[in-house]
């Protein structure tokens, strides 16, 4: 079956429009549900376990008990 000399060119010019596909998707970051406030369990196992770490930064203490930035800043403080 052979295509009328307009449809050929109709799809030569339909040809070049397409978006060049993109690999890199970009970093999908899980949410995470940190706690705002120290609950009992979590201050109790805060005063047990951070002055034993070997590094102590807001980054870890907020790692480590699932606390909020602040929280975990706030954390450091109290334990001075």
């Amino acid at each position: 079956v052979q295509k009328s000399k307009e449809a050929k060119m109709k799809a030569a010019m339909a040809g070049g429009k397409s978006r060049k596909k993109k690999w890199a998707k970009g970093k999908v970051k899980e949410k995470l549900a940190n706690l705002v406030m120290f609950d009992k369990a979590t201050y109790d196992k805060m005063l047990k376990e951070i002055p034993k770490a070997k590094l102590i930064t807001p980054s870890v203490v907020s790692e480590r008990l699932k606390v909020n930035g602040s929280v975990a800043r706030v954390a450091i403080r109290h334990l001075e």
